[in-house]
C-alpha cells in the first residue's frame, strides 16, 4: 500500500495536533509496511505571512497531487483585519472547492470513559453515536450574489437538485453500513431550497427502502440532538445548518477536540478535525489531538481503505480514554490529572501498535 498525504498543518493549534495524527499514520504505515508519503504545505495564516496568500499555488497542486490532505486548522485574530478574500478562511473554502469534496462527514460519539464531561445527564446521552453528513460546497456559503450597499449587506442561499441529490446519496449509503436511519434536517416551512432538499431526498428514498428516512426542521433538531441524542443515526443537512449542527454535537463527546471529519466526493479527500485554531492556547502542547487522530482513521478508511486499520486507530483512541489518558478540555472531578498534546498521543500510539501487532500475530498463526 502506497499513499501520498499532503499536510497542511496551518495555525493555532493546528501544528500541535497535526503533529500526532502523522505519528499515528506512520505507526500504522510502519508495523504494517505501508509506503506512507507526507508532503508538509503552508495555508491560512502561516501561509499568508509567508507568501501573502492563504492558499498558494504550490499548497494547492501539492493537495491535488495527493491521495488524501491532513489538514490542522486555519484562522486567528491577528488576520481578521485582511479583505475577505485573503483570510484564512477563504484558503480552506477554496482548498474544499478545488478538491471537489462535497460531504463532509462529522461523527459524534459518546464515549462512557469521558461521559461526565458532557453536560447531558448519562441517561440521556448513553449510547449516543451520531454521523452528521453536511453538504460542504452549497448553500449561502457559495451562493452568489453577495456583498454590500447603502442600506445593508446581503448572502444569498442557492442548491440545485443535483447538488442535493449526490451528498444525499452518501448519507443514504453511510446509513445502510449504520443503523438505517437518516434524518435529513432543513427548514422546509420557511426556505424554498430546504423545500426543493426535502423533495430530493424523499424522491431518493425510493431507491433505498431498507433505510428508514425522517425529515425534521433545524430548530426542533437542534433540541432534540441534545435532548434524546440516542434516536438518531446518521444525519444530512445543508452546509451552513451543519456547521452549526456538527458543534452542538461536541457536546456528546465532552469537547469541541474530541471531533475529527472527512470531507469526501471529490477529487482528493480532506481530513480534519473540526475545532478551530484555538490561538490562546496555541504552542502550549495542551490541545486535545484526537479530533486530529480520529481524522486519520476516517483518512485510513475513506482514502486508503483500510477499513481495518481505521477501526485500530479508533479503538486505540477508546482505549486511551478509558485509562484516563486526556488533555485539560477533559478534565473533570474523577480526573484531575491531564497530559499534554504530545502525551497524549504517545499513548495513542502505544496503544495502537499493540493492537496492530496483535492483529498481524493472530492473521500470522
Amino acid at each position: 500500500m502506497k499513499l501520498r498525504i499532503a499536510v497542511l498543518p496551518g495555525d493555532g493549534v493546528g501544528p500541535e495536533v497535526t503533529r500526532e495524527a502523522v505519528r499515528v499514520l506512520r505507526a500504522v504505515s510502519d508495523v504494517n509496511g505501508y509506503d506512507f508519503e507526507f508532503h508538509e504545505y503552508l495555508i491560512g495564516g502561516a501561509a499568508y505571512d509567508a507568501e501573502g496568500l492563504p492558499l498558494p499555488q504550490r499548497t494547492l497542486d501539492g493537495c491535488l497531487e495527493s491521495d488524501a490532505v491532513l489538514l490542522g486548522a486555519v484562522g486567528g485574530p491577528k488576520y481578521d483585519f485582511l479583505p475577505p478574500e485573503l483570510r484564512s478562511e477563504a484558503g480552506l473554502l477554496s482548498l474544499r472547492k478545488a478538491l471537489g469534496v462535497f460531504a463532509n462527514l462529522r461523527p459524534a460519539i459518546a464515549y462512557e470513559a469521558v461521559a461526565d464531561c458532557s453536560p447531558i445527564r448519562p441517561e440521556v446521552l448513553r449510547g449516543a453515536n451520531i454521523l452528521i453528513v453536511r453538504e460542504l460546497l452549497g448553500g449561502v456559503y457559495f451562493g452568489r450574489p453577495r456583498g454590500r450597499d447603502e442600506h445593508g449587506a446581503y448572502d444569498t442561499m442557492r442548491y440545485s437538485a443535483q447538488e442535493i441529490e449526490r451528498v444525499a446519496r452518501i448519507a443514504f449509503e453511510q446509513a445502510r453500513l449504520r443503523r438505517r436511519h437518516l434524518t435529513s434536517v432543513d427548514k422546509a416551512n420557511v426556505l424554498e431550497t430546504s423545500r426543493l432538499w426535502r423533495q430530493v431526498v424523499s424522491d431518493l428514498a425510493q431507491e433505498y427502502p431498507e433505510v428508514k428516512l425522517d425529515h425534521a426542521y433545524v430548530d426542533s433538531f437542534a433540541m432534540q440532538l441534545i435532548a434524546s441524542p440516542s434516536r438518531f443515526d446518521v444525519v444530512v443537512t445543508e452546509n451552513l445548518f451543519g456547521d452549526v449542527l456538527s458543534d452542538e454535537s461536541a457536546v456528546l463527546s465532552g469537547s469541541l477536540g474530541m471531533l475529527g471529519s472527512a470531507s469526501i466526493g471529490g477529487k482528493v479527500g480532506l481530513f480534519e478535525p473540526i475545532h478551530g485554531s484555538a490561538p490562546d492556547i496555541a504552542g502550549k502542547n495542551i490541545a486535545n489531538p484526537m479530533g486530529a487522530i480520529a481524522s486519520a482513521a476516517m483518512l485510513l478508511r475513506f482514502a486508503a481503505g483500510l477499513q481495518r486499520d481505521a477501526d485500530d486507530v479508533e479503538a486505540a483512541i477508546g482505549r486511551v480514554l478509558e485509562k484516563g489518558c486526556v488533555t485539560a478540555d477533559l478534565r473533570s472531578e474523577k480526573r484531575q490529572t491531564t497530559l499534554s498534546t504530545r502525551e497524549v498521543g504517545d499513548e495513542v500510539e502505544r496503544a495502537l501498535t499493540d493492537l496492530l501487532s496483535q492483529r498481524l500475530a493472530y492473521h500470522a498463526v
